[in-house]
């Protein structure tokens, strides 16, 4: 009896669950002994937190995700360097030309065709008619249409066989378009005869270097520099350079200038490894912009580095600065020495008998006058 209703009020007293809303469960025996031989799989479930409610399940997943996925935006998701795409289908490839020699046989053709087409129509020059004799006159059959006609094939094989003629050279190459369309690159030298209707771009392909002006960059510390920097390149891809982007001497420029806002320079006076990770990393970074548009990079070296004209005057009033305050403390370390060298000689000589008001007031007396005489200058 006695034990009854103690039994009862410590089966009464129930712990207090802190969150009504999580369900627990117990963790099973057989994970508390390690040396058990490979225990019967068994299935759980979550031990301290199931599932919240609608609203904070929502807000804790966004903050998982945005945590796990560390550096990105507020969908998790990781911000990559967008690369330029160009057309696939836009590569360089060898456009077809004939030899000059068959341009300057067609132009000769044509040229010989009009000329025994008008000796046939009898309307040769004067003086040529003189000349042929009575063999001119004998076979004038007068313009008709068939002598037009031949004189507009002949005419026509002379302008497309002078007018395609073409002198290639080293170095250079001609992008080949017709109606808008991409019809070949020709990179042969001497003389070679084109389609007269193709319409021909020039693109150098040599190698190349362009320094340009100085632009704003930084260094590690975020300090604000002014760098100029000189680029080897080349055309390497004829196509794409001339067809994929309108000047690809301005996107050259325009990729440098962004590299630099990205790239950390080498400050002034920075050793030899600073500045060729520097440069490295530049010559990448634009090697990789340019490659879509079929420009190669080859180096990207800074040539002149400086700080920028506002960092630079506030390092060379901090330089003043220094030098004054160095300039300062000589002067004051000078003077006490010699203020302390003149008591003690007159102390040590007896030549006065000082006690400690004297003495400082001697100390302030010396001290001002060997400042006045140090701040004077000389003629």
């Amino acid at each position: 009896m006695g034990g009854g209703p103690a039994d009862g009020g410590s089966a009464a007293v129930r712990p207090v669950r802190l969150i009504h809303t999580e369900s627990t469960t117990e963790i099973p025996v057989h994970l508390l002994f390690r040396d058990a031989p490979e225990p019967a799989p068994v299935r759980l479930r979550p031990a301290v937190v199931a599932r919240r409610t609608d609203a904070d399940g929502k807000l804790l997943q966004g903050q998982g995700q945005g945590q796990g996925q560390g550096t990105g935006t507020g969908t998790g998701k990781r911000v990559r360097s967008v690369v330029p795409e160009v057309d696939p289908e836009l590569v360089e490839r060898p456009a077809r030309v004939l030899p000059g020699l068959a341009g300057v046989l067609a132009g000769v053709c044509g040229a010989a065709g009009c000329a025994v087409t008008s000796w046939w129509a009898g309307v040769l020059p004067p003086l040529v008619a003189e000349a042929l004799g009575p063999a001119a006159r004998a076979g004038a059959a007068g313009l008709g249409p068939a002598q037009w006609a031949a004189y507009a094939g002949a005419g026509a094989l002379g302008l497309f066989g002078f007018g395609g003629l073409a002198r290639g050279r080293t170095g250079r190459a001609w992008v080949l378009g017709l109606f808008g369309r991409y019809r070949g690159t020709v990179r042969r030298t001497g003389l070679m005869w084109i389609n007269p209707l193709l319409l021909r771009r020039r693109v150098d392909v040599r190698l190349r270097h362009w320094r340009g002006e100085p632009v704003r960059a930084a260094d590690r510390s975020g300090v604000a520099l002014r760098v100029a920097v000189l680029v080897v390149w080349r055309v390497r891809d004829t196509a794409r350079a001339t067809l994929g982007v309108e000047d690809h001497e301005e996107y050259l420029r325009a990729c440098v200038e962004a590299a630099l806002v990205r790239v950390p320079v080498a400050a002034p006076g920075a050793g030899r490894g600073a500045v060729e990770a520097a440069q490295d990393a530049l010559t990448r970074l634009v090697a990789a912009d340019t490659a879509p548009v079929g420009v190669e990079v080859f180096a990207v070296r800074p040539v002149r580095v400086e700080y920028a004209p506002e960092v630079a005057a506030a390092m060379h009033r901090r330089r003043i600065a220094a030098l004054d305050a160095q300039h300062r403390a000589s002067v004051l370390g000078s003077v006490v020495d010699s203020v302390e060298d003149t008591v003690t000689r007159l102390t040590t000589r007896g030549l006065v008998e000082l006690d400690d008001y004297e003495r400082k007031a001697l100390v302030k007396d010396l001290t001002v006058a060997f400042c006045a005489g140090r701040g004077e200058t000389g003629p």
